[in-house]
């Protein structure tokens, strides 16, 4: 088939990777305009524009692709090649623009979307994140007839996994990206022979995953263990979970329910022993945590052990703000 392919970060990458691999002739690819990053903040070229350069194959970055929007000049030029391509499906993943009508109607099978979660539950800009926090206990890839709405299409193609204790959204993102880009080249197979059917999401079980803000990312103690230590992992990578002592920021990267008692005149937040496992705390409804994985701004992630060799902390200690 003849793909056109939208999509930005890495999770799009895989699934182009796969496309590729399975011999689609993809003509055009769209993907979101260079952005400063890193230290230096120079402008850096999305996974996928790396991925299509590396095979030749034409990029298209426009800003919007409303025709009569703030970018219709971008959104004009963007139509130009997307008429040009004259694919037979476009295949989007985590592109980061919403596709007006006139993009979702002009490919003869119209628009597939790669969904990182059990739709209708986690629709949305995060749904690896949310289905982490939330405590799920299981997740996938939903293969997507995209239409107007947001991550509302008909289904085509279904894969669950579970989600494992020790999973942050890194580990999880990993393995549904490898899903997607395998489920993607199934549907595609599917719809080559005419036997891809599409099913109507379900109206219960609708939720949203809401983008990941920055300000998330501070813990709060008088929250119970359980519910800290889902937070931990879903923040991993991005934004990173955080925590204060006085002025010093502390980012928590790995903790463990911990069985240590809460004193009665505990706070949440206070620091209970610390030892070889790692650093006790404080949280609501009785209960602890132990981090066992930490780093202050500006150095690295560290064993609670190494941690404590150049960041003096000690039973009795507050973290954060909670009473």
């Amino acid at each position: 088939m003849r793909v056109i392919f939208a999509g930005t970060p890495d999770f799009a990458r895989i699934a182009l990777e796969h496309l590729l691999a399975a011999g689609h002739a993809v003509p055009l690819v769209l993907t979101q305009p260079d952005r400063p990053a890193g230290r230096g903040m120079k402008l850096q070229a999305s996974p996928v524009k790396q991925c299509a350069l590396q095979h030749g194959i034409a990029v298209a970055q426009p800003r919007g692709l409303r025709l009569d929007g703030k970018y219709a000049e971008d959104a004009a030029a963007a139509q130009a090649a997307i008429d040009s391509a004259q694919a037979d499906v476009m295949v989007v993943a985590a592109y980061g623009l919403i596709l007006p009508q006139w993009v979702l109607d002009t490919p003869r099978l119209g628009c597939l979307n790669i969904h990182a979660s059990l739709l209708p539950r986690w629709r949305g800009a995060a749904p690896i994140h949310r289905a982490i926090e939330a405590g799920d206990q299981e997740t996938g890839v939903t293969i997507m007839q995209m239409d107007a709405g947001l991550d509302t299409g008909d289904m085509l193609l279904i894969e669950k996994t579970p989600i494992g204790m020790a999973d942050t959204t890194a580990r999880l993102h990993d393995r549904l990206a490898e899903i997607g880009g395998r489920l993607i080249v199934d549907a595609l197979q599917q719809a080559a022979s005419g036997s891809l059917k599409a099913t109507a999401q379900p109206a219960e079980g609708v939720s949203y995953a809401h983008k990941i803000e920055k300000a998330e990312s501070q813990i709060d103690w008088s929250e119970s263990a359980e519910v800290i230590a889902r937070r931990v992992r879903a923040f991993d990578p991005f934004p990173g979970a955080s925590t204060q002592l006085g002025a010093d920021v502390i980012k928590l990267w790995s903790c463990e329910i911990d069985s240590c008692p809460r004193p009665p005149d505990g706070r949440c937040g206070q620091i209970l022993h610390i030892d070889g496992k790692g650093i006790a705390v404080a949280c609501g409804n009785g209960s602890a945590l132990r981090l066992t994985a930490l780093q202050r701004a500006g150095g690295k992630r560290l064993p609670a052990a190494d941690f404590l060799r150049g960041f003096a902390l000690a039973p009795g200690m507050v973290l954060g703000g909670s009473a």
